[in-house]
This record gives C-alpha cells, structure tokens and sequence, in this order.
C-alpha cells in the first residue's frame, strides 16, 4: 500500500469514528418538548466517508462521482439517461428548456405556446413556463388525492397547447392513464415533476414503472427533506438520446459538444465541423447550440447521492409504513379529509397532507397552531395558489401571461384549509404517535 493509500484509510476510518461520535446517538423523545420535524436529513457513516473521500480527490467539479451517480440512478429508475443538475429547480428549468430546442422542430415549444399545469404546488414546476415566455394553463385539482382533475384537460386544450408539466404531489401519483391518453391524443409533450415522489409507481395496461419514467421527462430533488439528499441537488431523465443531449446542453453553458469535463474529443468532431457562421473547425467544445446555463453539481454532492442510492429502496418502504401509520391512527377523526393514494399507483409519500373540512368547527391554523405549539412541524401545500401570489400581481392586473380554466375551486380550498405532516425515515413510533394523539385530542375536543 502507497503512503497515499495508507494516509487516505486512516482519514476515513477517523471520519467513520467522527459519525459515531458526534452524529450517531439517538436522542430520547420527550413529547411536547422534542421536535418532530416534518423531514430531515436520513444518512449514516457511509455519506459523510463518501464526502471526503471526493473531497480528497479534489476533484470538486462534476466528475467521476457525478458520472457514477448518474449511472446508478438510471439504472434505479429503469431509464436510459441521466443528468444530474444542481437542485430540482434546475432540474425542472432544464426539463422545460429542452423542449424549446430548435433541434426538435415543428414540436418544439415557442413563447407564446401554452403549457397545461396547476396552481396548487410548488412555483418551480411553474416558473420556467413563464421565465420562457409560454403560457401557463391552470387547471384545478381533485379531492382527496391533492393532483390534477383530469376531467378538465380538454377543457384546457387549444390549439397553441405543446405540453403538460405537472407534480406527482406529495408522493401521490396524478392520473397518469388519463393524462397520457390526453397527451398522446394530441401529440403533447409530458415533463412529470417528480420530486416529491422518488420511487412512487404506477401501474397502466399491466405494466408497472416507477413515476417520472413514464412521460417524456422526469425530474428529481435531492434537498435534505426529500427522498434522498445531497444537501442541494436534481436530476433529469429521460429515455430519449435527443432529449438527454439537449438537456446537458442546456446544462452545460448550451455548447454542442457532448465530452464530459476534463475529456477532450470524445465526440470525435473537435476540430473537424462547420457550425453556423463559425469558421470550419472551429474547436467544438466552444461551439454553443442554446442559450444555455451552468447548472452541473460538485463531486462531492454526488458522493453523498451514491451512499444515500444504496438506502432508497429502504428509505421508500420507511416512508409507505409512516403514511400507513398516520392514516390509520387519524381515519376515524371527525373534521379532517386525509389523503388516499391515486386509483393504480403505490405512492412512496414524501408528507402526510390534510385537508380541515369547512364546518370542521375549527379552522386549519387553530389546529397547525395548536400542533406547532407541541413542537410538530407542519407545512403548507407550498404555494396553495400560486396565481394569488405577488409575483403574479402585474399578470393579474393585465389578464395576460397566464390563463385559468373554470374555478379553482378545490385549489383555492387547499391553499386555506389544508397541510401536511411528515413521514421520513427519521420519524420514530413515539414521534407517529404524538402526531396522531395530539391530532386525535385536539380535532375530538373541537369538531362538531
């Protein structure tokens, strides 16, 4: 064994002692005085080791981590490509920017085409519609499951519609039969905001597959509460070549060359092509096709991505236990509409969402304030409405920029009466247990 290799295991079998000494030990739960957070960070000896381990290779950009993440995840999910990307918002930026690609033709989406989603989520399955210049549709959302109404797709439909971006809210797959028909009716492209939903499935013609795999583009995020975590994190796939190359174009400043950094050539075209105006030969790894970003990960993130890949499937059966937990303690509660999974999916739930009926005789905020009280986390459905917002004032005031079809009835219902509770793999009996006592005891105490 080289000096090399000798000092580098004793630096992480140190790490490994570190973990156990300072992360490892469990505190007692004290109900009403310990937190119950809605998620957190799930990791054990192996991600910190994998952490500095890249860091001693210094490598610090996207490099031989990044690629074996990438592999590994797409490999996890039953896809062909992966791109990993700084947050799940760049991810969902990406996603929708690959479909402007000139390279896609007649069907690529052009500012001022409509894209159909919904209000009742998080703003970044939204924001690159508008920052594009498309046009967001917003259709409503169904009870108890929290998704889109797929009864009111063609509704939504004209003809200056490309696509439909819609989340897997919560964990709880959307209709995906009826959204794929009406995509396939009409020749839409489909990008499934998957980042509430890692390993969720979903179940169509006998076929079962994990969501965010079975429309054009799927989407992930790896911010500590989610499924899995690389502090900040995201990732985009797809089964589609074309649509892997542009994505990491997009990625990667928009250039037109596919090498990996610190590879020169791979693509064999490097000084051989005649690109635009440019002179013939210019170097291909200057050679710029979109108006793209620099949204790439460290090493070191996806260092920690390929530990956490090595626990999902458990992190996921933790998650389907908790929400079975919850559901069955809380189903018998008077006042409260709990969520129920989609008609052919196994959710894997990324938080337990609730919504206080309207004569409840006590509101959302006196229960989520009487809980917090206890020391449990709780949580809005993110943006509620996101048309309600202040970023939309201006759109608002001028009736342009976006376009709402029927009433958002159940969204704007959610936005006032409903949130959500956790179920990461950190939640303990005890902490299940609380929630549901304190839960049981207030609603019982209030209701009518």
């Amino acid at each position: 064994m080289s000096k090399k290799e000798e000092l580098k295991e004793q630096i992480l079998e140190l790490t490994r002692e570190y973990y156990k000494e300072v992360h490892a030990a469990k505190k007692e739960f004290v109900p009403g005085k310990s937190f119950v957070n809605y998620g957190g960070r799930y990791f054990d000896d192996e991600e910190i080791v994998n952490l500095v381990d890249s860091s001693l290779d210094f490598w610090l950009t996207a490099g031989p981590w990044a690629h074996k993440f990438e592999t590994n995840l797409a490999k996890w999910l039953g896809v062909k490509h992966c791109a990993v990307t700084n947050s799940g918002s760049s991810a969902n930026l990406l996603a929708f920017y690959a479909l402007t690609s000139q390279k896609l033709g007649d069907r690529r989406i052009k500012r001022g085409d409509e894209v159909i989603t919904v209000a009742a989520g998080f703003p970044t399955t939204v924001n690159p519609i508008i920052q594009f210049g498309a046009v967001p549709v917003f259709v409503d959302v169904c009870l108890p499951g929290f998704d889109i109404d797929t009864a009111r797709l063609e509704d939504a439909y004209s003809d200056k519609t490309k696509a439909v971006m819609i989340a897997h809210s919560l964990g709880n797959p959307f209709n995906l039969k009826d959204v794929l028909a009406f995509c396939e009716k009409h020749g839409l492209w489909l990008i499934e905001d998957n980042c509430d939903a890692l390993g969720s499935e979903y179940t169509l013609n006998g076929v079962t597959k994990k969501t965010g795999t079975w429309g054009h583009i799927g989407t992930s995020s790896f911010y500590p509460p989610h499924h899995m975590t690389m502090g900040e994190g995201g990732a985009v796939y797809t089964d589609d070549p074309m649509l892997d190359k542009i994505i990491r174009s997009f990625r990667d400043w928009g250039r037109d060359c596919w090498c990996v950094g610190g590879v020169d050539n791979t693509c064999k075209l490097r000084f051989t092509g005649q690109y635009g105006e440019l002179p013939q030969g210019y170097d291909h790894k200057y050679v710029y096709s979109h108006f793209g970003f620099n949204l790439k990960i460290t090493d070191m993130q996806a260092a920690i991505g390929c530990a956490q890949l090595k626990k999902l499937d458990s992190i996921v059966k933790a998650r389907r236990a908790n929400y079975r937990t919850l559901y069955d303690g809380l189903k018998d509660v008077p006042g409260l509409i709990l969520p129920v999974a989609e008609d052919n999916s196994n959710p894997s739930w990324f938080g337990f969402l609730i919504a206080v009926e309207e004569n409840a005789g006590f509101t959302r905020n006196e229960l989520t304030g009487f809980l917090e009280s206890r020391k449990i986390q709780t949580r809005n459905l993110f943006a509620g409405n996101l048309i309600k917002h202040p970023a939309f004032d201006e759109m608002r005031r001028t009736g342009e920029g976006y376009r709402v079809v029927g009433e958002l009835k159940n969204t704007d219902f959610i936005m006032n009466n409903g949130f959500w509770i956790g179920v990461y793999p950190g939640m303990t009996n005890d902490m299940l247990g609380w929630m549901i006592q304190s839960i049981k005891e207030f609603c019982t105490e209030h209701s009518k």
